[in-house]
């Protein structure tokens, strides 16, 4: 076929399927509890569901609907980014509906990266982040999240020591995954300066921007400099609990969301169109919905962190998103925690990730596993409970 040429260009070489689908298809094969993917095992509000419904049932939506989206759907994101954050978007010009955030992260990518351009990703990285880098010809440029004090932190002079004169921009995404560190208003005061003295963009991956549990979570755009130099992704599958919804948006300068609206419109076009309707509602619900979901999440997290800890992990106890890394070494055996998430479904029903996988220094993420705390109350009760059976293995 072709003369023995592969099939997958170069550039996607390498990525095959991911490990949520490998560690999902391990999940339904086994019978294991599923704490590998991020995904809720409830449907979010009610009420956000009924909104949807009407939207289907009265016509809203059902054909194509606006390019950069509906007119309602972009001006309740610029109410959300005015009132919680005191950064005002014109919604018709700086205002771009996506096909969740992922879409938003290639369409800013394929945009704004000319190949050869360096791409600075903090690692461990979701994984479309390298992904996406690739389709668009950069080089990543992974600067480590390190552990410190119980947490991973951002080392601000090997950030700044990794920027050349190649560095078209920097992949930031706080909260972030799979550390579940949030960036302190001293390390994004750091970044911003960075970025303007070496004119550099970000694209800022906030989608867990209401899942912060210690500490706040500041937009890049906020700080001086970085408004005309920000694109600012999030999405409502993280916040409202509807991640097969698949709606997220990007808030930018006119002149970025052009550049990037000018990619996304070959990428879905539009999609979701009464859905859009749904999530406009969403971002309007009072903030005792914001309260509630991260006082739940919290509970949640504080459960999986306490017996995670009681089965002999080492625990990285997360400020932010639905994720806790930790460590298997204490527990013994195995260094390599791929292997030990292969095994780990047989040894005692339970399926995590490994964060090697996010690395590129793979030895770096070696000994670290991802657990999602984002699942009823009972599911992580039963999970604890089988994990405590490596101990006693």
């Amino acid at each position: 076929m072709t003369q023995g040429r592969p099939l997958l260009n170069r550039r996607l070489a390498g990525f095959g399927t991911t490990i949520f689908a490998e560690m999902t298809a391990l999940a339904l094969r086994t019978g294991a509890i599923n704490l590998g993917q991020g995904f809720p095992d409830t449907d979010g509000p009610e009420e956000i569901r009924e909104a949807a419904v009407r939207a289907l049932r009265a016509g809203h939506g059902n054909q194509y609907p606006p390019g950069p989206g509906v007119p309602e759907l972009r001006s309740a994101v610029a109410l959300h980014q005015q009132s919680r954050y005191g950064l005002a978007y014109d919604p018709d010009s700086e205002v771009l509906v996506t096909a969740g955030a992922t879409e938003g992260i290639a369409a800013a990518l394929l945009a704004l990266v000319e190949p050869g351009d360096e791409v600075i990703a903090l690692e461990p990285y979701y994984d479309s982040y390298a992904a996406c880098i690739a389709m668009a010809g950069g080089t990543r440029v992974p600067v480590t999240l390190r552990p410190d004090g119980g947490a991973f932190r951002l080392d601000p002079d090997e950030l700044r020591a990794a920027v050349t004169p190649r560095t078209r921009l920097i992949l930031l995404n706080t909260p972030h995954n799979p550390t579940g560190t949030v960036l302190t208003r001293e390390e994004l005061a750091g970044i911003a300066e960075l970025a303007c003295e070496r004119d550099l963009l970000v694209v800022t991956d906030e989608v867990y921007e209401h899942l912060v549990f210690e500490g706040e979570h500041i937009p890049l755009a906020s700080f001086p400099g970085m408004r005309d130099r920000t694109v600012t992704l999030s999405s409502a599958g993280k916040t409202f609990s509807f991640t097969g919804w698949k709606v997220g948006w990007v808030t930018a300068s006119p002149a970025l969301v052009s550049a990037v609206r000018s990619a996304k419109q070959f990428l879905t076009y539009v999609s979701g169109g009464p859905l859009q309707y749904a999530v406009a509602d969403a971002l309007r619900l009072p903030g005792t919905y914001f309260d509630g979901l991260r006082a739940d999440l919290g509970a949640k997290r504080d459960l999986l962190c306490a017996g995670l800890a009681e089965a002999g992990f080492g625990v990285y106890r997360p400020a932010g998103t639905y994720f806790v890394t930790t460590d298997i070494r204490p527990l013994g055996g195995t260094r390599d925690a791929v292997e030990f998430c292969r095994e780990l479904p047989e040894r005692c029903g339970v399926v995590a990730v490994p964060n090697a996988v996010f690395y590129d220094h793979r030895d770096q993420g070696a000994p670290f596993v991802r657990f999602a705390f984002c699942k009823r109350t009972e599911v992580l009760e039963e999970a604890v409970a089988r994990l405590k059976g490596l101990t006693a293995a």
